[in-house]
């Protein structure tokens, strides 16, 4: 054992020595209170405002959806009893893909318990089904994807990021007949862009190639029903497969994909991730449910949260802050350092009760660590200023650069 042991020492080390050991924040969310967190410590307890939570509306408090959970509880109990095939289909999980299904304007829908495990389940699925698949993946997307992608064991070919030029010259490299995937993503959650949709979709059917599109940081937040950004440019029949999630704006748990009935059915037959997999506890997808139909009939959520991620990066900007410019509700602002992106999250947690977490290497590239900001539509006007003057007496402080 202590061989073993000195490796997993060994490997541990080389992550503090970077500065990227990574540590979690013990919270407790405060119903009603959102975005109040209470936060707990070895020696103290105390609320914290939380500004980096992927429950991007605070649908996670909302009274429909825990309301719906309530119900569901009492009158199902707490587990699924099994997989989907095997006792684990509830009239909710039903329900719930049939909803999903409409909002993107598909056939059919079909429930994973995470996004991560719908991308890999789904693109691996895809790769193995399509004779002589090739995958075309965006440099920025996913670790889920990339995952799937591997599984699949299928030719897979990288493009730059948003680069349409360098996805048509490989394209144009492949046989027309040939099956082929594009995979990317509509809102990146790191840099808060966007991909250029329809124009991605138009190489596709010029090169006869599937698309499969991730919109988890934009399903509920985009679109006049939270359809995502394929909803708001009206491209939903331009796109094969949207996979999404119900852990985001839709503030509940689990994953899912939409799409025509045989790729649906297809990945449901042949997916060892969904076959194999206990189903998700009907009293989550009786939340998702709520949160859905809640959001395909809201818009007020959605304007008050882009209301604000406008406010807050104008008042970063203005102290010459570097916020990355980005037309989504994401704000990251540029540390580039693993260690004085600790320092400085450690800071606004412990003097001015703001939770961040650093963002480090491997999910950004070295050399680009970041906070990222979530502001919410429960972020109001003092919780805004209060963080962009707590992030300018820090910068001022560890001596980090300004924008230019």
């Amino acid at each position: 054992m202590t061989v073993y042991g000195d490796v997993f020492r060994e490997a541990l080390e080389v992550l503090h020595k970077e500065g990227r050991y990574r540590e979690f924040a013990e919270l407790r969310r405060i119903r009603g209170q959102y975005p109040k967190a209470r936060y707990f410590c070895e020696n103290y307890e105390r609320d914290v405002t939380v500004w980096c939570s992927n429950d991007y509306l605070g649908m996670g408090q909302h009274p429909d959806v825990l309301a719906a959970m309530h119900n569901t509880l009492d009158v199902t109990g707490a587990g699924a009893g099994g997989t989907r095939n095997i006792s684990g289909t509830s009239i909710y999980h039903v329900k719930l893909e049939a909803e999903l299904a409409e909002l993107h304007r598909k056939d059919r829908a079909l429930l994973f318990n995470s996004g991560y495990m719908a991308n890999q389940a789904t693109l691996a699925t895809l790769a193995r089904l399509l004779p002589g698949c090739t995958i075309l993946s965006d440099a920025m997307n996913h670790a889920s994807m990339i995952e799937g992608i591997r599984h699949g064991r299928c030719n897979k070919v990288i493009w730059k990021h948003n680069d349409l030029a360098d996805l048509e010259d490989k394209l144009a490299t492949l046989i027309h007949e040939q099956p082929k995937v594009i995979a990317f993503e509509s809102v990146y959650s790191m840099d808060g862009d966007i991909a250029p949709i329809a124009d991605i979709c138009a190489l596709a059917h010029k090169y006869n190639a599937l698309t499969y599109l991730d919109e988890v940081h934009a399903v509920g937040m985009y679109g006049k029903h939270g359809g995502g950004i394929a909803e708001r440019d009206g491209l939903l029949d331009q796109v094969d497969i949207i996979e999404g999630t119900l852990a985001k704006a839709f503030g509940v748990m689990g994953g899912y994909i939409a799409a025509g009935s045989d790729i649906v059915d297809a990945v449901r037959s042949y997916a060892p991730g969904f076959i194999f997999t206990t189903s998700l506890a009907p009293v989550l997808a009786a939340g998702a449910l709520a949160s859905v139909r809640h959001l395909k009939q809201s818009g007020d959520e959605r304007a008050l949260q882009q209301e604000h991620a406008v406010i807050l990066r104008r008042k970063l900007a203005e102290r010459d802050l570097p916020v990355m410019d980005a037309p989504s509700h994401i704000v990251p602002v540029m540390v580039g350092c693993p260690v004085r992106c600790k320092a400085l999250t450690d800071r606004l947690l412990d003097e001015f009760s703001i939770y961040v977490q650093p963002i480090n290497y491997p999910t950004v590239a070295r050399g680009t660590e970041r906070i990222r900001l979530t502001p919410g539509p429960l972020h109001g006007p003092d919780e805004i200023a209060k963080m962009a003057d707590a992030l300018d007496q820090l910068w001022a402080r560890f001596e980090l650069a300004r924008a230019a």
